[in-house]
């Protein structure tokens, strides 16, 4: 199937994919954004994506898109490696219009990566899945108190940086993502190329920020 064998379909993979991840990012974003205003709020809402049948099932779902995201990453980028050779090594000037986080999404990726299994262990490993084990009470809290985990590991100064390294760099991730993403299902002509990028780095930013809004509340000791 030329969606999995050819460059191209393993691209238009990729970007959908990723277009499916960043509407996830977005309703857990708005649902981080809930933590600050009201911790019993946010608990009902960790209580209505428990272990229950639909929250599994977007679960897995969420766990398959990511799986092929990273794998069409990692395989598109060593291809476009292979694919230049030995010209990798030679010196030039890199062109203006190629931006930094372009030129390292491999990197931006494995960060990403490293802080996607950081907070999964920190709360689906302490919610979900002590839930599914029939042992609620695995992280010390119990697996629908969400408020008490984000209040306990952003209290924590070590993790709190961390956390914004991760932000910063989904950031630069999500900046060339989206535009990339638009343009390679083909909704970017010319004359929304630039209107694309524009509107890929206000909704980035915006996103991202909302995460970055809870770490620094909850470090601060504002919520």
């Amino acid at each position: 199937m030329w969606l999995f064998n050819s460059s191209i379909g393993r691209k238009v993979v990729m970007s959908v994919t990723g277009i499916c991840l960043i509407l996830f990012l977005t309703f857990h974003g708005c649902m981080n954004v809930v933590a600050l205003f009201s911790g019993d709020a946010y608990n009902t809402i960790c209580e209505l994506l428990g272990a229950n049948w639909y929250a599994l099932v977007a679960t897995m779902g969420l766990a398959v898109l990511a799986a092929l995201h990273f794998v069409y990453a990692f395989i598109l980028t060593f291809q476009n490696r292979k694919a230049r050779g030995n010209n990798k090594y030679q010196v030039t000037d890199k062109p203006a219009a190629v931006e930094w986080a372009s030129q390292n999404m491999l990197v931006l990726g494995i960060i990403v990566i490293l802080g996607l299994l950081l907070h999964l262990f920190n709360f689906w490993y302490n919610m979900m899945f002590a839930e599914l084990l029939g042992q609620p009470y695995m992280g010390g809290h119990g697996a629908a108190d969400g408020y008490a985990y984000i209040k306990e590991t952003f209290g924590n100064p070590v993790f709190a940086v961390i956390y914004i390294i991760w932000l910063v760099a989904l950031w630069f991730h999500l900046t060339h993502g989206f535009w990339s993403a638009i343009q390679t299902i083909g909704w970017s002509g010319h004359i929304w190329f630039k209107r694309w990028r524009c509107i890929g780095n206000i909704y980035a930013t915006v996103l991202v920020l909302m995460f970055i809004a809870v770490v620094v509340a909850f470090a601060c000791g504002l919520a």
